[in-house]
C-alpha cells in the first residue's frame, strides 16, 4: 500500500498502467456521492417539512441552498488543488460532505439541517471538477473519450438511483435515513483516496498559484450573484413584481463586478499576483470559449427538462405515479447504455459533431413531445423521453473533454471548475426559466395547475415550454458547430 506521501509518479509506478483506470475509479466514487446528495433530499422534503412544522416553500431551501453552495464553490477547485494537492483536497472534501450528511441525519432542528446541507453542498462543488482534470491529465488523447464514457455512466446511476431508494428509505426509516444513503460512498472514496490519489497535482499546476491567497471578494460576488439571480427568478413566477426586478439587477451587477475583478487578477498574475477563480485567459481559446456556451444552455436543457417531464406527465396527461416511472426508467437505462458507446466514439470522432448529434436529438425530443396527447400510447410518450436520453448520451463524454483539449496544463483546473460552474449555474436557471414559461403559457390559455383537470390549454402551455427548451438547443447548436480542437494555450504568466 502507497505512504502518505506518495506522488503521481511513485504510483504510476507501483501499479503500472492500470493505474490510471483505478485513478478513475476513486475519483468517480466521491463523485456520486456528491451527486446523489444532491438529488435524493428532493424526496424528503415534505415529510421534513411535516417533521418541523414548515411550509414547502421554506423547506425547499435545503435542496436550493445545497444547489447554490456547490455551484459556488466549484470556482475554488484550482486554488484548493494548487494549495493542498489531490489527495488532501479530496479526502477533505469527502470528509466535509459525510459530515454533513451525519449533522443532517441527526439535527434537532431545521436550522441546523439547512446548515448542514450547505456545508455538504460546499464539499459537493468542490470535488465535481476534478474528474475532468484527472481524465486530461492522465489519459491519453485517443483513450479520454472512453474514460469519459465509463465515468459518465457510473455517474448517471447516482441520479437514477437515488430518488428511487431514497423514497423506500423515507417509507420505511423516515426523512433522516436518506442522509445516512451517501455515508458508504463517502468512506469508500476516502479509502480509494488514501490508496490511488496522489499527494500533489503534477508540478506545473503548483507554479505560482500555491502561495497566492484565495479571491474572497471574488467569491463573495459569485455567490451573491448566484443567489440574487435563482431567486429574482423564483419571484419572477406568476408575475413581474419591484423585488423580482431588483434582484436580477443585483445578480447583473455582480456579475458584472466578478468580471472586473477576474480581468484584474488575471493581469496581475502574470506579476506573481495572487490568483483568481475563473482565468478568463481560457475564453481566448476558441473550443473553451464555444464549449462554455453549450455547457450553460444545455445545463438549462437538461435540468428544466427533469423538472418539466414529470410535471406534464402528472398534471397535463394526468398519468399516475407508476406510470411516469415506466416512462422514465427505460429512458435511464438507455441513457447508461449510450455514454460508455459513445465514449468509444469520442476517441475517433471530431468532439463537435458527437456534441452537435446530441444537441440535435434532444432538440427533437423536445419538440416530438408536442406530439403527445391524452389519446396516445405511453410507449410513443417512452420513446420520445428515449430519444432525448440518447441525445444526452452524445453530449455527456464529450463536451468537457472537447472543451479542455488544448488547453495548457495549467490551465486545466481553471478550466474544468469555470465550464462545471457555468453548467451547475445554466442548470439552476433552467428549472425557474421553465417554471416561468409554464406559468405565462398557462395564464395566456386560462388554465393554472391548480384546477384539478387537465385541458387542451394545459396540454399546449406545456408543448409551448418544450418548444422553448427545443429552441435553446438550437441555440447551443451554433456553438457546438464551432467546438473544433483547436492549438494549445500558451501557459499563463
Amino acid at each position: 500500500m502507497p505512504g502518505p506521501s506518495a506522488t503521481l509518479t511513485e504510483l504510476q509506478a507501483l501499479y503500472g498502467e492500470k493505474y490510471r483506470w483505478l485513478l478513475l475509479l476513486a475519483v468517480m466514487v466521491g463523485t456520486m456521492a456528491a451527486i446523489m446528495s444532491s438529488t435524493i433530499i428532493n424526496v424528503a422534503v415534505p415529510d421534513m417539512s411535516r417533521h418541523f412544522g414548515l411550509g414547502q416553500e421554506r423547506a425547499q431551501w435545503v435542496a436550493s441552498g445545497f444547489m447554490i453552495a456547490m455551484t459556488v464553490s466549484m470556482l475554488t477547485t484550482p486554488w484548493l488543488l494548487a494549495r493542498y494537492g489531490y489527495r488532501r483536497t479530496y479526502a477533505g472534501t469527502m470528509l466535509v460532505l459525510l459530515a454533513g450528511n451525519l449533522v443532517g441525519a441527526l439535527a434537532p432542528d431545521f436550522s441546523l439541517v439547512l446548515a448542514a446541507r450547505v456545508v455538504a453542498g460546499l464539499a459537493a462543488g468542490v470535488v465535481q471538477p476534478i474528474p475532468a482534470i484527472i481524465i486530461v491529465q492522465s489519459f491519453q488523447p485517443h483513450e479520454q473519450g472512453r474514460a469519459g464514457g465509463i465515468f459518465g455512466m457510473g455517474v448517471v446511476l447516482a441520479p437514477a438511483i437515488g430518488p428511487s431508494v431514497g423514497g423506500l428509505l423515507v417509507d420505511w426509516f423516515g426523512w433522516r435515513s436518506i442522509f445516512f444513503m451517501v455515508v458508504p460512498f463517502c468512506l469508500a472514496s476516502i479509502w480509494l483516496a488514501r490508496r490511488y490519489v496522489p499527494t500533489t497535482p503534477p508540478r506545473s499546476l503548483l507554479a505560482k498559484n500555491r502561495g497566492g491567497k484565495l479571491d474572497w471578494p471574488g467569491l463573495l460576488l459569485a455567490g451573491g450573484g448566484t443567489i440574487c439571480l435563482l431567486n429574482g427568478l423564483v419571484q419572477l413566477h406568476g408575475r413581474a413584481n419591484p423585488t423580482a426586478l431588483l434582484l436580477l439587477a443585483a445578480a447583473l451587477g455582480a456579475m458584472i463586478g466578478f468580471i472586473v475583478r477576474q480581468h484584474r487578477l488575471g493581469r496581475a498574475l502574470a506579476q506573481e499576483g495572487d490568483p483568481p477563480l475563473m482565468n478568463l485567459a481560457l475564453f481566448a481559446h476558441p473550443p473553451f470559449a464555444m464549449g462554455s456556451i453549450v455547457a450553460f444552455i444545455y445545463g438549462m436543457a437538461l435540468f428544466g427538462s427533469t423538472y418539466l417531464l414529470p410535471v406534464y406527465m402528472r398534471l397535463g396527461l394526468m398519468l399516475s405515479p407508476s406510470h411516469v416511472g415506466t416512462v422514465l426508467l427505460p429512458a435511464g437505462l438507455m441513457l447508461g447504455i449510450t455514454i460508455p458507446l459513445v465514449g468509444r466514439l469520442a476517441d475517433r470522432q471530431p468532439t463537435h459533431l458527437l456534441v452537435s448529434s446530441g444537441l440535435v436529438l434532444l432538440a427533437t425530443s423536445f419538440a416530438l413531445m408536442g406530439t403527445v396527447g391524452p389519446s396516445a400510447s405511453i410507449w410513443m410518450l417512452t420513446a420520445w423521453a428515449i430519444v432525448g436520453r440518447i441525445g444526452l448520451g452524445f453530449i455527456l463524454p464529450s463536451l468537457n473533454s472537447g472543451s479542455l483539449r488544448g488547453l495548457d496544463r495549467a490551465l486545466l483546473p481553471q478550466g474544468s471548475s469555470t465550464i462545471n460552474f457555468l453548467r451547475t449555474l445554466g442548470g439552476a436557471a433552467g428549472v425557474s426559466v421553465c417554471g416561468i414559461v409554464l406559468e405565462w403559457r398557462l395564464a395566456a390559455h386560462g388554465d393554472a395547475l391548480s384546477n384539478p383537470a387537465s385541458s387542451p390549454g394545459r396540454l399546449a402551455a406545456f408543448d409551448e415550454a418544450f418548444y422553448m427548451l427545443a429552441a435553446l438547443c438550437a441555440l447551443a447548436l451554433l456553438a457546438a458547430w464551432r467546438l473544433r480542437a483547436g492549438t494549445r494555450l500558451a501557459k499563463p504568466g
